[in-house]
């Protein structure tokens, strides 16, 4: 059953007004495309996390969502998508390592023309699904999947981002860019991490530091419901 036009626009902790502050917060952090912030405003996070924490969803702060996962900050969120568009990376597929909750994903489904989004826990896919669904995000492709990998078989992508850090960038993904392409990838084993962008070209590769992160770090492998 799809999510209610009350349920989407949210009240008290997760009402408009609520999400113009972290809006107006965003844009005072040095976020200014406003069609990032459009989005900011727009996507309904307190849907992507328990509804124990949903008064906390436009607070700009990580939060768990179970699994050993968090949905991402959202100023990194923003931080990451503007990073897409300043450098002409949205309009075409784009690749996702770290599916989660699902909040990146619906904020690139509306840049982009398809995403691929990874997955390596089914539990939390398969939750996942049925919320993009009950959102009527139909141009999402969600696979179980090592991120490390990447998804060659839809490869090239005009655009990859990963919601997790890996201590170096994986060989896979700068192989699946396409030319011109972005990366925008947190990098590093660390407390914190590096953001990355990189930028593909006929003549190569180019990186460009955005600051400093925090992530859960990129795992191979996938983990099965039944706990493999």
């Amino acid at each position: 059953m799809p999510f209610t036009a009350q349920e989407i626009q949210g009240a008290g902790m997760t009402s408009p007004r609520t999400r113009e502050r972290l809006v107006e917060r965003l844009r005072e952090q040095g976020i200014q495309n406003e069609r990032v912030l459009d989005l900011m405003r727009r996507v309904p996070r307190h849907l992507f996390i328990e509804e124990a924490l949903a008064h906390r969803a436009y607070e700009d702060t990580s939060l768990p969502i179970g699994f050993g996962q968090t949905i991402s900050q959202p100023w990194v969120v923003a931080r990451m998508t503007e990073a897409l568009i300043e450098h002409g990376l949205d309009g075409g597929v784009c690749l996702e390592i770290g599916t989660g909750c699902g909040y990146q994903t619906a904020v690139l489904a509306e840049l982009c023309t398809m995403v691929v989004s990874i997955e390596r826990v089914e539990a939390l896919q398969a939750k996942t699904r049925e919320r993009l669904q009950r959102l009527g995000l139909s141009n999402c492709r969600l696979q179980l999947a090592d991120g490390m990998l990447g998804w060659p078989k839809g490869a090239p992508y005009k655009a990859i981002l990963a919601a997790a850090a890996p201590r170096q960038i994986p060989k896979a993904l700068l192989d699946q860019l396409a030319v011109p392409g972005g990366l925008v990838i947190p990098v590093g084993g660390g407390e914190t991490q590096e953001l990355r962008l990189v930028l593909r070209s006929e003549q190569g590769f180019k990186e460009k530091s955005l600051g400093v992160v925090k992530f859960v770090p990129m795992l191979g492998g996938i983990q099965s419901r039944s706990g493999s």
